[in-house]
């Protein structure tokens, strides 16, 4: 996720904070937590659109369905860290980096993942069939489903 990094550059130099291996572990966690989100959302968007949604409505729906999921988590994260990224601690001018960095990214994360994500989504499905892509053979959506094969 592009933006949550170029919103983690953006905290850093707003607050003043450094460049340093603290803000770059922040970064990973900022993009590690807007990712998991954005699978979050695309599972329920293609669950949706397997169900005989279009990629639209299907988007949309997920949205509306995972909304309060994906706020959970970031406000979550967030409010964890208020107290690092204010630096309230012995270490704290060293820590601040890192909380500052996970708060800018996980921001324009958290947005990203609620308005581009299924937007591309919607374009990017528009013209998708609705097959199974599993290779699974126990998948009995697959398309190398083998019926012997399968588990009991």
């Amino acid at each position: 996720m592009r933006i949550a990094f170029v919103a983690f550059v953006a905290a850093l130099l707003l607050t003043g904070s450094t460049l340093n291996i603290e803000s770059f572990i922040g970064a990973i966690m900022a993009v590690g937590v807007a990712v998991a989100n954005s699978i979050l959302l695309l599972t329920a968007a293609e669950e949706a659109r397997r169900g005989g949604a279009s990629s639209a409505d299907a988007a949309r729906q997920a949205g509306a369905t995972r909304l309060r999921a994906i706020l959970m988590t970031s406000l979550a994260m967030l409010a964890g860290m208020i107290p690092m990224a204010l630096g309230w601690s012995e270490a704290g001018s060293q820590t601040a980096p890192l909380g500052r960095a996970v708060m800018g990214g996980l921001i324009f994360g958290t947005i990203a993942t609620l308005t581009l994500v299924p937007a591309a989504y919607a374009w990017a499905m528009a013209s998708a069939g609705r097959t199974s892509l599993s290779v699974d053979p126990d998948d009995p959506q697959s398309t190398h489903y083998q019926k012997d094969h399968a588990v009991s």
